[in-house]
């Protein structure tokens, strides 16, 4: 139970599940704002996280009492979990890794949190990782890897593809990245600092500059996959990694047999989606998918 005057680690994560600042102490701030997500959920409104406020809010792990992990290879994941109603528990087993990015904010947390209060139902990702604000200003959250959902479980992610299989039997990763940049703006008008800019060789779906995944994003997301091969036995090197090693960047374009599930191991949205942009082919994403 966590009240006014609780201090730790699960006080900072229900911080950044209620979106104010976490510095793991329950004061009348952080009592202020239970209240306030207490009362549009329907609860009752005395500010202390007991077992009905933390089962609505989800954000402490059902698959273990710690809310940070450490994996075997050392990537430090925080669990951050969505409300029970927003995912479905299965547990399936998993033979495919999807790689997408938010279109969006630097911010994991805020990923989850605004999945969680949007009305299209259990749309979400396993895993988000966060990454530098393309202002150039905030790197608070670079690399940081953020699970939604436990173990086993899974959301809509894909969109109409040829195969409702791979929907319920995959993981997907959320990069933190606005994507496609026009004349060095994101599409909702925010300027890119310089420093967060990549300009493709060759332009990917139509567009030659790209907001950047960081150093940290990239190596992150090679910790994580690697994690997820042992933990769920997926050939990680197959599925983009092997087609990139044969065609290059072609290998992030539309691809029938993906499309229909047929190659497992790693994807990326835009293999099974020919109106999707995540993830593209930076250099730096494809020598690190090619070490795998």
């Amino acid at each position: 139970m966590l009240r006014r005057g609780s201090k730790g680690e699960e006080v900072k994560e229900l911080q950044k599940f209620l979106g104010i600042p976490a510095d793991g102490i329950f004061g009348p701030r952080t009592e202020k704002s239970v209240k306030e997500w207490q009362s549009k959920n329907g609860l009752v409104v005395d500010g202390i996280v007991g077992p009905s406020t933390r089962n609505r809010m989800g954000f402490i792990s059902t698959d273990s009492n710690e809310t940070v992990q450490k994996t075997k290879n050392g990537l430090v994941v925080h669990k951050h979990y969505l409300p029970p109603h927003e995912y479905f528990k299965g547990p399936t087993k998993k033979e495919y890794i999807f790689l997408h990015h938010t279109a969006g904010w630097n911010n994991p947390y805020n990923t989850i949190n605004n999945w969680g209060r949007d009305n299209r139902g259990r749309i979400a990702t396993e895993y988000v990782i966060g990454g530098q604000s393309i202002r150039g200003n905030d790197d608070k959250f670079d690399g940081e890897v953020v699970k939604a959902f436990p173990i086993g479980g899974y959301a809509w992610h894909l969109g109409g593809n040829g195969s409702h299989y791979m929907h319920t039997h995959s993981i997907g990763i959320e990069i933190c990245n606005f994507g496609q940049l026009t004349d060095g703006k994101t599409y909702v008008g925010t300027l890119a600092d310089k420093s967060q800019i990549v300009k493709l060789k060759k332009p990917f779906r139509g567009f030659s500059e790209w907001h950047r995944y960081s150093d940290n994003q990239i190596e992150s997301t090679r910790k994580l996959l690697l994690h997820l091969a042992d933990r769920d036995n997926i050939d990680i090197r197959e599925g983009l990694p092997k087609l990139i090693k044969e065609v290059g960047v072609k290998a992030f374009d539309f691809n029938q047999d993906m499309y229909e599930g047929k190659i497992k191991g790693v994807i990326s949205h835009t293999n099974t989606r020919r109106d999707k942009f995540d993830i593209f082919p930076q250099q730096e994403m494809l020598d690190m998918l090619t070490s795998l």
